[in-house]
């Protein structure tokens, strides 16, 4: 069956949270990193593309999601989906609203909703407003994100300046009478010249009513988790495919963790990594900068790969800020990241064939580095982790990438559990 659903994530974490949630149906999924070069071969009912452009300069992320979606096309998607971070964030000036614009006018579409709603990781929405578990947004530890720090808690607010026209509402009180009253506000929100609409989502039940009420729409936007039921309603009618049976190999060898996200929750996950002995080398950026990745390789050789080393550059928002301050946003980044991919590279040469890899940017670079152009979506460590299968250096490959904020405590215990 040729591909019918067809994907664009701002960034590779995002891309497979989205896909481990819409594997969770059987339907087969497949991950691509970057627009493909040639011409789609052996494409799978689901096609997700990831690119890195939620910080890009607007044209360019723009020029980079249609391209994307041309690829698509060709693949046979008919319906398609923009995938952004479930606590929405980017700059003012997009990249959510501009891309979505773009896509809508190469689709044709007339309408399309928003929705970065995910429930079972507490991300939900009640009259335009986003929550963080029970903060608003701008109260959550997002308001100090390093690259797009939230400081509103209202997506009709963020998304307005970021389109033409006027952005429209339908609220929880619509959700909650169902697909009917649903489809009835957006068609009402239509005839009105409305074609950006925020819809409100607080339990997995309204997601349902969301997916129902809009799967014919060419182009849906949000956050991994409203596109979770579409596989099952497309399944229904006859559109996609179940996998039949087992579709993984076992991947043996050793493992690393790596972790660049400086997220509230990674700081705790790393805690309770360090707190349970594994061994470990924090990279710190203004080390990196006078020296180099060098003592971080280094002290990677001469570890026993059998112990699960990890690696991080995780840190509080003040040291993370005093590093900025020093060598400036981007610079600060670039040399985690590739301080990072570099130590992926000598772990895969040193035996290590299963990576887990904590924070967007990071395992951008990461997948990067080991030259890993496509995944295959495998069992879900939480919600919206996967681990994926894959190819690099000749080798099979298990890897996970994981959103900062994403999964558990023990993360980094619970993803070498689940995948033994």
């Amino acid at each position: 069956m040729a591909t019918y659903f067809g994907a664009i994530a701002d960034d590779l974490t995002g891309a497979t949270d989205l896909a481990g949630l819409l594997a969770r149906s059987g339907v087969p999924v497949s991950l691509r990193m970057g627009v493909p070069d040639g011409p789609p071969v052996d494409a799978a009912a689901i096609e997700i593309i990831a690119l890195k452009c939620r910080t890009e300069p607007v044209a360019d992320a723009v020029a980079e999601t249609c391209a994307a979606l041309a690829w698509l096309r060709r693949a046979g998607a008919q319906r398609f989906f923009w995938k952004y971070c479930s606590t929405f964030d980017s700059t003012p000036q997009g990249n959510i609203g501009p891309v979505a614009q773009a896509l809508m006018a190469d689709l044709g579409a007339y309408q399309t909703i928003y929705c970065p709603a995910f429930p079972e990781n507490g991300r939900s929405i009640f009259m335009g407003n986003l929550f963080v578990g029970e903060q608003p947004l701008a109260e959550s530890p997002m308001k100090d994100h390093p690259l797009t720090p939230m400081r509103d808690s209202n997506l009709m607010r963020l998304l307005a300046p970021q389109v033409t026209g006027a952005v429209g509402l339908a609220n929880r009180l619509v959700v909650a009478k169902g697909t009917a009253a649903l489809a009835a506000r957006l068609a009402e929100l239509r005839a009105q010249g409305i074609a950006h609409v925020v819809v409100d989502a607080v339990s997995n039940d309204d997601l349902s009513v969301i997916a129902e009420a809009c799967q014919d729409m060419a182009l849906m936007t949000g956050g991994s988790a409203v596109a979770m039921p579409l596989p099952a309603l497309w399944a229904a009618q006859g559109l996609v495919a179940r996998r039949e049976g087992a579709a993984f190999a076992r991947v043996d060898g050793h493992a690393v963790l790596l972790s660049g996200s400086c997220s509230a929750m990674t700081n705790r996950q790393v805690a309770a990594a360090l707190a349970a002995g594994r061994p470990a080398f924090r990279l710190d950026p203004l080390e990196l900068a006078e020296r180099g990745a060098g003592p971080a390789l280094d002290w990677l050789a001469a570890q026993d790969m059998a112990a699960t080393p990890l690696l991080y550059a995780t840190a509080e928002p003040v040291a993370v800020r005093a590093a900025q301050d020093r060598l400036g946003k981007d610079c600060a980044g670039k040399l985690v990241e590739d301080a990072l991919a570099a130590c992926a590279v000598l772990a895969r040469d040193q035996g290590a064939r299963r990576f887990v890899v904590a924070g967007g940017e990071t395992s951008g670079a990461v997948a990067k580095a080991l030259g890993i152009k496509r995944l295959d979506i495998g069992p879900e460590i939480a919600a919206g982790v996967p681990w994926c299968f894959a190819q690099s250096g000749g080798q099979d490959v298990a890897i996970t990438l994981k959103s900062g904020n994403f999964g558990a405590e023990t993360f980094f215990a619970d993803a070498l559990e689940r995948l033994a």
